[in-house]
């Protein structure tokens, strides 16, 4: 699902990314799949895509809108088939694409070992960024706390959980979050909530160790705690409909904190819909969710070296630079890779640690339990 709605008004993608296929792949073509948000593909068409190609006379990037997950599926699934017939699978490589799905795919050899492929910048890849060999990360996301520096001064603004909860109570009505349904700066609120009544150790949730006991005693804690700060919040314990909206109350001035993801805010931020000088930090003692998004190379892609040349370029400064200063995600490459002027600038937000959550039945549990225990009161289909 493509959870930004606050990206949706992006200005329409290039025509030419979306035209019918040729039959057969050309020399020096990359055939580029993506199902992530229209800011994204934004992003490879107008920034991307001329750069490569004026660095790499004689090589295209054809830019095509798998629409969404099933439509990445279904190509890998033909490129599959192709392998079992040598034939042109007509892709070379998907943008933000699980490598499990289709089922079988890794043990198929459908996936390039981008380890081992000789590139040479894998190594500033964030060793946190990993999550297989058989996809390249090159572009983070993070939940943050968001707050208007003109009621709460930076040196001020907390930087662990304890902090955090002391300031909302000392500050009643000034935070909001969104439900955890309805966006991920809210879900991952709940979900560094969580982390904190369960030792702050992110390894202790996984797909694997999910029972309905388990989440009941390990939530049941987390419960506690954001029950607790309810009556602190903005209307003595409203929550927002979606990240925008959390946006739209700071942006308002209603609220002095709301938590946002990385990349939403540091865009509001550049289009003038937040003040520039929007105060962003980071907690220190366990970071709010997040994750990166990684690139996939077809091993039996026509032209997948060139492919593989284009995954190296865009862990290059260049690139890393463009992903922080125009969409406002995070780099995929170490901060020790990106210039000294973007780490001081990013100081207060530069991760000591990116935890994630799995899904699953887990995000279900947490759902339904917020709404019981936390917020008994909120209808679910407001």
């Amino acid at each position: 699902m493509k959870r930004r709605e606050f990206m949706l008004a992006a200005g329409a993608v290039a025509g030419s990314t979306m035209l019918p296929r040729l039959a057969f792949a050309e020399a020096g073509r990359i055939d580029w799949y993506t199902a992530s948000d229209s800011n994204i593909l934004d992003f490879w068409t107008n920034t991307v895509k001329p750069a490569f190609e004026a660095a790499n006379q004689g090589i295209t990037l054809n830019l095509v809108d798998a629409g969404d997950g099933s439509g990445l599926t279904a190509i890998a699934e033909r490129a599959i088939a192709a392998m079992d017939t040598n034939t042109d699978p007509q892709a070379d490589m998907f943008e933000s694409h699980d490598p499990l799905v289709p089922a079988g795919a890794v043990e198929a050899g459908l996936w390039v070992n981008v380890r081992e492929a000789g590139l040479s910048n894998v190594d500033k890849v964030n060793p946190a960024a990993w999550q297989t060999d058989y996809s390249l990360p090159y572009r983070g996301s993070q939940v943050l706390l968001a707050y208007d520096t003109t009621k709460l001064s930076p040196a001020d603004a907390p930087k662990n959980w304890d902090d955090l909860v002391a300031w909302i109570k000392a500050n009643p009505g000034q935070f909001i979050y969104n439900r955890p349904d309805k966006g991920g700066s809210g879900g991952n609120f709940v979900r560094r909530a969580i982390h904190q009544a369960n030792g702050l150790d992110p390894a202790a949730f996984t797909l694997d160790n999910y029972t309905d006991e388990f989440a009941q005693e390990a939530l049941g804690k987390a419960w506690d705690i954001l029950a607790d700060i309810a009556p602190s919040l903005y209307d003595n314990g409203a929550y927002t409909s979606g990240n925008t909206q959390s946006i739209q109350l700071l942006a308002q001035g209603v609220v002095t904190m709301t938590p946002v993801w990385s990349d939403q805010v540091l865009q509001a931020m550049n289009e003038g819909v937040l003040p520039e000088d929007t105060g962003l930090v980071q907690l220190q003692d366990l970071a709010l969710v997040g994750g990166f998004s990684a690139m996939t190379f077809l091993s039996n892609g026509v032209n997948k070296d060139v492919a593989l040349q284009l995954g190296d370029f865009m862990l290059s400064e260049e690139m890393q630079t463009a992903i922080l200063t125009e969409i406002g995600g995070f780099p995929g490459v170490s901060w020790d890779y990106v210039s000294p002027e973007l780490r001081e600038r990013f100081a207060d937000i530069v991760p000591t640690s990116i935890p994630t959550f799995p899904g699953g039945p887990w995000g279900e549990a947490i759902n339904d339990g917020w709404y019981r225990n936390v917020a008994p009161n909120v209808p679910r289909d407001s």
